[in-house]
């Protein structure tokens, strides 16, 4: 079973984690990092860093946020014409930021992390939305919140535009306010891990499955359903302790769920295979 506890880019991405504020494009490069040994970080954070120097070269010497979020759509969707990646959504690329940096493209969640980070660098504070589907941006100014859809060119909606959406998608269903709730750096990673959780999952790549699913345990060390998927994939790819060691913490917080029965059996096979364990 492929090694994780010396790999640089897992020891990268969880010292970013144990931070008090997590530096968000330094993480999710830090996760990107696994898939691309040799990136540069130095090169991606210069890369926000200039697409802020063009934004802060379009305001107004009395700036204001409307200003702001004007030489933001400006600069990142109609000079550098970044956009949803509408003819391969599932692609694995559209998840690590070096490559939506590199390529213009992207899925919502990413667009919204460039959008964020670019905003941050010219002074201007946005919070990632974990709205159900398709994530947003949100401005917030005292009691006033105005949503941005970085995945549709920076449009601008209102949050009864935000109820609208969700309602066209699922008719009868109501919103649950939370949806509109701002995110933190790490719900952020999170969600996109366990977009290429599903994308490796579905793909039957567990290699790659395992190194996500041991991310999103780093992010969530106490998570019953973290533990069990990665001792589930760990067991597909041979690590029999390390499995056990994951499956028997799912039992032993959640002994009740509806699989346990199913995770009990494996873990009794798992043991019956003892004299090969690695």
């Amino acid at each position: 079973m492929p090694a994780l506890g010396d790999n640089p880019a897992r020891r990268r991405f969880a010292a970013l984690i144990a931070r008090r504020k997590v530096p968000l494009a330094e993480a999710a490069l830090a996760l990107a990092a696994e898939e691309y040994p040799h990136l540069e970080p130095a090169r991606y954070l210069g890369q926000l860093g200039e697409l802020a120097a063009e934004v802060e070269a379009r305001l107004p010497a009395r700036r204001d946020s409307a200003s702001v979020l004007r030489a933001l759509r400006a600069v990142l969707f109609e000079e550098h014409r970044f956009r949803g990646n509408d003819q391969a959504y599932y692609d694995p690329r559209n998840s690590f930021l070096n490559e939506v940096l590199e390529r213009q493209l992207g899925i919502p969640i990413t667009l919204a992390l460039v959008y964020i980070e670019v905003a941050s660098r010219v002074g201007l504070t946005l919070h990632g939305v974990g709205f159900p589907g398709h994530f947003l941006v949100k401005y917030v100014a005292g009691s006033r919140e105005v949503f941005i859809d970085p995945y549709h060119g920076g449009e601008i909606l209102s949050g009864e535009e935000c109820v609208a959406r969700f309602q066209a998608r699922a008719p009868g269903r109501p919103l649950d306010p939370r949806h509109l709730d701002a995110v933190s750096a790490r719900q952020i990673l999170a969600r996109m891990l366990h977009n290429l959780k599903k994308i490796y999952v579905e793909a039957g790549d567990d290699v790659r499955a395992l190194w996500v699913t041991d991310r999103l345990v780093l992010l969530a060390p106490d998570d019953p359903a973290e533990r069990r998927d990665r001792g589930l994939v760990e067991a597909r790819l041979g690590g029999q302790s390390a499995a056990l060691s994951d499956l028997e913490f799912y039992l032993a917080a959640a002994p009740h769920a509806e699989d346990a029965g199913e995770v009990r059996d494996l873990c009794e096979q798992l043991r019956g295979n003892a004299g090969y364990l690695n």
